[in-house]
């Protein structure tokens, strides 16, 4: 397919966070952009100011005129969209009409480019914004579709130029194997999806597919302990690529890295975590191979401010901390976990905490109750259903009963300012991948009135 003979994408759920950053780059290829979203947010907002028309109400009657023109028009749409969306339906009921899913878009954008894609149930979103960050700095002619929002640029998209593309492979729905990228890393192979998947060992089945679609004389990058080969990286081990001589000095990680030619000293990372130090790792050795010069990395990666929901402080003082993080798999809480104890292993923590789908709570509950466990204080809000219907048995009140921890607590969000402030924790978390993030300003300005 062409995208140059497309005059007109409307997209079916553009309010995602993927979505959104393709809507940004055909309004940026001076395309004709419009799309349907049930909710009204931060991101429709800002697809709005930059002239990209978005309604509400899913109705045919609500599509612009100009994109009911099949001649011109690409329909994108998400795999979180009910199938029985009223204007995908009518778009697919239209066989003139091309009606792609956003993988797939992906697929046809970075057929043409040379392609670094980052794979993994973790990792995605911030390995994503730290490569797409460095190749930026380097002057690579870069477009990076990130998964979400850049505190360096303030959006999902870089876009300084078109010959390289970074992406996030996807691995639910199995949407990374549209992709054919010259350098790809996988992060983590941890069971998630299984409403997707059934079962774990079709989804490391599925990674094994995706190791396969690295283009012929491209390079593979493997988390060490992970069961494929690669170009191993790692934390203090002897991996290919390994961090060695880990430092903290005023909050950040001071560190070596050894490469397969050289060694890298006194790098200098400011995101806390070790899951954040084995990102930055796998960014820099992908930037490395790419060809980037060595001292031009190393002041990129310095300069790194993070991701908004991946441990995104808001408040950060002597006496009150407020972090918020996207965080939705046990493994992920376990990584947040880390992190605050690592930075501050004096004070008390509180983790608000929703969860997100029921099946993934289901199917992880005794895992998330031993991650929530760990925690001082535990709030727990119902579930966050996104794309599915309630399973019966399978509530938070289900969940809250499994938690190891006397100080815990099943909450509506009305509550959850009241309370914070009756705890005594110097340490606030929210926590999950729902619309949790939505309460992060009233929390906000609610503790800092208070302080």
């Amino acid at each position: 397919m062409n995208l140059d003979n497309i005059h007109n994408v409307y997209f079916i759920g553009i309010g995602g966070i993927g979505m959104s950053a393709l809507a940004r780059y055909f309004h940026a290829k001076n395309k004709r952009v419009a799309g349907y979203d049930k909710t009204q947010t931060d991101i429709t907002d800002g697809l709005e100011s930059i002239g990209i028309q978005v309604h509400f109400k899913d109705s045919v009657a609500n599509i612009p005129d100009a994109f009911l023109n099949y001649d011109t028009t690409l329909v994108v749409y998400t795999p979180a969209i009910p199938k029985d969306n009223m204007e995908l339906v009518y778009f697919k009921n239209e066989p003139s009409f091309t009606v792609l899913k956003r993988s797939q878009i992906l697929g046809i954008i970075t057929e043409n480019t040379y392609c670094l894609a980052v794979a993994g149930t973790h990792g995605k979103t911030t390995t994503t914004s730290i490569l797409g960050h460095l190749l930026n700095e380097c002057n690579v002619p870069v477009t990076a579709f990130l998964g979400g929002i850049s505190e360096n640029y303030n959006s999902n998209l870089i876009l300084n130029g078109t010959e390289v593309s970074v992406v996030e492979a996807d691995e639910f729905d199995r949407s990374f194997l549209t992709l054919s990228p010259d350098l790809a890393c996988i992060t983590s192979m941890d069971a998630d999806h299984l409403d997707i998947y059934g079962d774990a060992s079709e989804l490391v089945k599925s990674f094994e597919d995706f190791s396969k679609r690295v283009k012929e004389n491209g390079k593979l990058f493997v988390k060490n302990g992970l069961p494929l080969k690669g170009i191993t990286y790692g934390i203090e081990d002897s991996s290919d690529y390994a961090i060695q001589n880990i430092k903290i000095e005023k909050g950040a990680y001071v560190f070596d890295v050894n490469t397969p030619k050289t060694t890298l000293e006194n790098l200098q990372f400011n995101l806390p975590g070790r899951h954040n130090l084995s990102n930055a790792l796998i960014a820099l050795a992908m930037a490395v191979e790419y060809g980037c010069p060595h001292q031009q990395l190393a002041k990129a990666l310095a300069s790194y401010k993070g991701v908004k929901r991946r441990f995104s402080y808001h408040i950060k003082t002597e006496d009150l901390v407020f972090i918020d993080d996207y965080a939705h798999h046990p493994e992920e809480i376990n990584a947040v976990h880390q992190a605050v104890r690592e930075m501050y292993p004096e004070k008390q923590v509180l983790a608000i905490f929703q969860p997100h789908l029921f099946s993934r709570t289901r199917d992880f509950a005794d895992d998330f109750a031993k991650s929530l466990s760990k925690f001082d204080n535990i709030l727990l809000l119902e579930i966050y259903p996104a794309r599915e219907l309630p399973i019966e048995g399978v509530s938070s009140k289900w969940l809250l009963d499994k938690i190891e921890n006397n100080n815990k607590q099943l909450i509506n969000k009305s509550e959850i300012i009241s309370k914070i402030k009756e705890s005594k924790a110097q340490i606030i978390l929210t926590i999950g991948a729902g619309d949790i993030g939505e309460e992060v300003k009233h929390i906000k300005q609610a503790l800092s009135v208070a302080s």
